[in-house]
């Protein structure tokens, strides 16, 4: 009885997902032009301090909803040997926030960008030195015709775990933190996949929750309690100058 309820629900997830998906692609935004006066220069700058992810989910013969995940590969200058999503930074002749995301995990994983059906643009990140980084939420229309292919420059090793985890108090720990005198919480989950343990934690953690949340439609079953300067405004498909 559990097993066909939990079937049911994830069926009515799936048809939401596969809704908004349409919906987006026949009411995809237009990129905002970039203003008059605004030279080469300037536009490069700009996207230096904008990048965009793929949170691109898929579902497994068992029926669960999965989501594609990297380690870093040990030789990048920051954050190498980390768990992160496919994304980068916005290259200028990227028209928006999704085009990014897909070149970078066509570049990564070797991700065909035709596979992916984009669901929603979230709300963006912005980490303490000022990156804003646009989470594009995607499905993959067929993991059959997905061969991962790691760039062995930027990517260590492609593995996926399930979405729903981070939304659940197992396999977490967290640890208190301050910023500018206002406390937060960090989150490390803890998954293991073909014998390699993995920790999932920090902006990546963050992003995932957030997307786990959009996803079920409900909170995590843990205080979250994220860091103020994530929170920072911005405008999401305009380029900063």
């Amino acid at each position: 009885m559990g097993s066909t309820s939990n079937s049911n629900s994830l069926g009515k997830v799936l048809e939401r997902l596969e809704t908004l998906a349409q919906q987006y692609r026949l009411h995809k935004p237009s990129p905002l032009p970039v203003p008059d006066g605004t030279n080469s220069t300037q536009r490069t700058l700009g996207s230096n301090k904008r990048a965009a992810v793929l949170v691109c989910l898929f579902q497994d013969p068992y029926g669960d909803l999965r989501v594609i995940l990297t380690k870093r590969a040990s030789t990048l200058s920051t954050h190498s040997g980390e768990v992160s999503l496919p994304g980068g930074k916005r290259e200028e002749g990227d028209a928006d926030d999704v085009q990014t995301a897909l070149r970078e995990a066509k570049e990564e994983i070797g991700l065909d960008p035709s596979l992916v059906n984009v669901v929603t643009v979230l709300e963006p990140f912005v980490t303490k030195i000022g990156l804003t980084v646009v989470p594009v939420l995607g499905i993959l229309s067929d993991m059959k015709a997905f061969s991962p292919c790691p760039n062995a420059a930027e990517v260590e090793a492609i593995f996926d775990a399930p979405i729903e985890m981070f939304l659940k108090d197992e396999n977490r720990r967290e640890e208190e933190r301050e910023w500018m005198g206002v406390k937060y919480l960090l989150h490390y989950f803890d998954y293991e996949a073909e014998t390699e343990k993995y920790v999932i934690w920090a902006l990546t953690a963050g992003i995932l929750i957030e997307a786990a949340s959009f996803v079920f439609e409900r909170p995590p079953a843990f205080l979250e309690k994220r860091p103020n300067f994530w929170n920072r405004a911005t405008n999401s498909n305009t380029t900063t100058t």
